[in-house]
């Protein structure tokens, strides 16, 4: 068994760190630029499993999609999905999972998504469901009832209304507002319950905006998309993952010591980008500018009380601190 060991600093963190790109908005934006109508360049692009299972299952889909020097280069197709048939593998992505299997039913054929083992824990039951009242033949193929794999049988969203339980992911309505405005008809989509990590629907929601497409957001009860909308292809510079990053701000904050990550403003469509706002709260000095972010540790961290129901990914970094 391979080890890693780890020392712990006797010196105070001092540092400038370059943060990768948000996983969130690479695989977000690798699904709408193959939706787009021409040719789309995703900058700072996070290259991981996730990243590469969504890019992989779009190939086998006939996207064409380039990877180089941190980036993607993605011929998108106007909404059409080249293959009429597909047996996509998509490891342990369950984004990959539940935002591809909204996508394919833009198809017209059958598809089948599958992963390994671990996959059959990660929920994707609600979504299927949720593609039914849109016109899409949607169920899981596995022993007894579990999920992947899954099968899609297609020939296009009808749109009209759906409902979908809001306690268990953002992702299954993610899934659905990504591919929306390509039905025949308007979209709604309604929450039964209380809608978890809002923050991720406000990530899928401006990336939808800036590439071209609206969406009505009814205070998180429902959501309505028109159809006909269309994603425009663009050069797209990815910020870089928020979550990761407060990994390292969270060093500055327990050693007295500073880090800096330039290209992540305070104009971040990411909801963990909150977490500096947090480390000001517990006595951090914290300096936002239009090039970065800047967290120095004073050496006086004090306790709080703050939910975290909408941003979950960086409750462990903030745990590690407390």
């Amino acid at each position: 068994m391979k080890t890693l060991e780890i020392q712990p600093t006797t010196v105070p963190v001092d540092a400038d760190i370059a943060i990768p790109g948000s996983k969130s908005i690479t695989n977000r934006v690798l699904l709408i630029a193959a939706l787009a109508d021409g040719v789309s360049y995703l900058k700072n692009a996070l290259m991981s499993d996730d990243t590469r299972y969504m890019a992989n299952a779009l190939r086998d889909l006939g996207i064409r999609v380039v990877e180089s020097d941190n980036a993607f280069r993605v011929y998108g197709t106007g909404g059409l999905i080249p293959a009429d048939h597909a047996k996509l593998h998509i490891g342990n992505s369950g984004t990959s999972a539940r935002f591809l299997a909204a996508y394919l039913g833009l198809g017209a054929g059958t598809y089948t998504i599958d992963g390994v083992a671990r996959m059959r824990e990660r929920p994707i039951q609600d979504l299927l469901d949720g593609l039914i009242p849109l016109g899409v033949t949607a169920r899981c193929e596995g022993k007894d009832g579990l999920c992947p794999p899954a099968l899609i049988v297609a020939s296009g969203l009808k749109g009209g209304r759906t409902t979908m339980k809001g306690n268990k992911s953002s992702q299954y309505f993610t899934a659905l507002l990504q591919v929306a405005s390509y039905a025949q008809t308007d979209v709604e989509i309604h929450v039964k319950g209380d809608l978890v990590s809002k923050p991720y629907i406000d990530l899928t929601i401006a990336v939808m905006r800036d590439f071209g497409i609206e969406v009505t957001n009814n205070n998180y009860r429902s959501f309505t998309v028109r159809a006909g909308q269309r994603y425009h292809s663009r050069t797209y510079q990815i910020e870089p993952d928020a979550s990761n990053a407060s990994y390292f701000f969270a060093a500055a904050a327990l050693t007295r010591g500073r880090v800096r990550v330039p290209n992540l403003t305070a104009q971040s469509i990411q909801g963990d980008i909150g977490f500096v706002d947090i480390l000001s709260q517990m006595g951090c000095a914290v300096s936002k500018d239009p090039e970065g972010i800047e967290v120095r540790g004073t050496g006086r961290l004090s306790g709080l009380d703050i939910d975290m129901n909408a941003t979950p990914d960086i409750v462990p970094t903030l745990c590690a601190i407390a």
